[in-house]
């Protein structure tokens, strides 16, 4: 599988619009683009999605175990030309604490695919030679193919820094001119997703395609991308079911719509791969469960901006809470927690947790080792699972509430809630790494 990796020394030096833009470029050349993202990023695989007409899938040697990563990739990448895989941070920022883990350069070195570095050039001349020496030559293991000059001001500018890389023995695969913007507003926690820009996201992603075009070689990395090494051998595809599931099919409602756009592909995989029927509920319009619900999933999202929506919904809201009574399953992450309190910002939610939520100041953001504290839906006391947590917001529960999580870093502490079918929670995690837990969830579902 031909395939690229998209990296840069810091954030904000453009890899987004590089990446996504390499994906539309190739993919309106005919090529069958797999799309990808390093880390936890639910964002901008929305954008890969749309510039490739494929799930974007996100790739995270923390939450997955390194041992996944290539069989994700080559689950996600079957029947594809080439794959495009989009860094996180820079190239070797990973977990806190945690060396190598879960960076773009673990990344890459598990996929032994080479790395186009995208470098903001627009303050710098003779410089950027130091800079390129320095990151290709930081990590033998991360073979660094080729650079594209981002935010570059003139043909004088551009021709300052092809000279200057000229004894670095990397090449430049492209000019990316400073004068040609492309609009992608942001808000706290990264990019505006796709689903809340509607028309305006297409115009962006084709904007980006047209910018990468334009002033990227793509007939130089494409070459590039195919000569990525062989995977390890025995290295098989990951398979959400690996034996098929038996017994009634029950439906399963996953949230959708642009309040709940942060899920992994997998997770509907799985359910499906366990025997469930899922129907995607938009909690903005729909008044009703789908026919037959026997259990929810909520996601993340960005529901504080919709509180005024969610909460006029009042149908939805009174048939999550019926539901939740019924004991059926819910589960709930980070937005989909904040929907089953009884308020948020004032504003009334379905009122299944006895909590309040509110917006804060502080941004809560990191991965987690967590333990579950009891059993619950998703997990048997005693399951180890890791995770996400990336919000600014602040739950704060009434008396006696059961948690979810006991969290091991970095401060001990416990999180989340369960009672009864409802196991609601910050922590997002990648069921990929313990399909157990779709598997006991559909199995609940049937059971309830």
């Amino acid at each position: 599988m031909p395939r690229l990796v998209v990296a840069a020394p810091c954030s904000g030096s453009g890899k987004t619009t590089v990446a996504t833009g390499l994906m539309a470029a190739f993919a309106a050349r005919g090529l069958a683009v797999s799309p990808h993202k390093v880390g936890p990023d639910y964002i901008d695989p929305g954008y890969h999605a749309l510039a490739t007409g494929r799930p974007g899938r996100n790739l995270d040697a923390y939450l997955c175990g390194p041992e996944l990563v290539a069989p994700l990739f080559l689950h996600g990448a079957r029947g594809c030309d080439l794959a495009v895989v989009e860094g996180v941070m820079g190239l070797f920022d990973g977990a806190a604490g945690e060396g190598e883990l879960a960076s773009t350069a673990q990344i890459a070195k598990l996929l032994r695919a080479p790395v186009v570095l995208v470098v903001d050039a627009s303050s710098q001349s003779r410089s950027v030679a130091a800079l390129v020496h320095g990151f290709a030559s930081w990590d033998p293991g991360v073979r660094i193919g080729g650079v594209i000059l981002n935010k570059v001001g003139s043909d004088r500018h551009e021709s300052l820094l092809r000279e200057a890389l000229e004894a670095s023995g990397v090449p430049v695969l492209g000019v990316l001119r400073r004068a040609a913007p492309v609009e992608t507003p942001s808000r706290h926690l990264g990019l505006v997703p796709v689903a809340e820009r509607g028309p305006a996201a297409v115009d962006a992603v084709a904007a980006m395609a047209a910018q990468v075009a334009l002033g990227c070689d793509l007939a130089a990395l494409a070459e590039l991308a195919r000569s990525a090494g062989p995977l390890p051998a025995g290295c098989a595809a990951w398979d959400p079911a690996p034996e098929p599931a038996r017994g009634p099919r029950p439906v399963v409602a996953v949230a959708g719509g642009p309040a709940f756009t942060f899920s992994y592909a997998e997770h509907t995989e799985l359910l499906t791969a366990a025997g469930a029927e899922v129907v995607t509920l938009d909690p903005l319009r729909d008044e009703r469960l789908p026919e037959g619900t026997a259990g929810l999933v909520v996601g993340g999202g960005f529901p504080e901006v919709y509180a005024a929506e969610l909460s006029a919904n009042e149908p939805l809201r009174a048939a999550v809470a019926d539901l939740a009574r019924s004991g059926a399953p819910v589960a709930a992450e980070c937005a989909g927690l904040l929907y089953l309190c009884r308020e948020l910002d004032g504003r009334p939610m379905c009122g299944v947790l006895d909590a309040t939520a509110r917006m804060s100041e502080r941004l809560t953001l990191g991965y987690r080792d967590a333990v579950a504290v009891g059993d619950s839906v998703l997990a048997a006391a005693g399951t180890r699972m890791r995770g996400h947590e990336f919000h600014r917001t602040v739950v704060e529960p009434g008396a006696g509430a059961a948690p979810a999580w006991g969290l091991r870093a970095p401060a001990r502490r416990v999180e989340g809630f369960v009672q009864r079918g409802v196991h609601a929670s910050y922590l997002h995690t990648h069921w990929a790494s313990e399909p157990g837990v779709a598997r006991r969830f559909v199995e609940r579902c049937r059971t309830s």
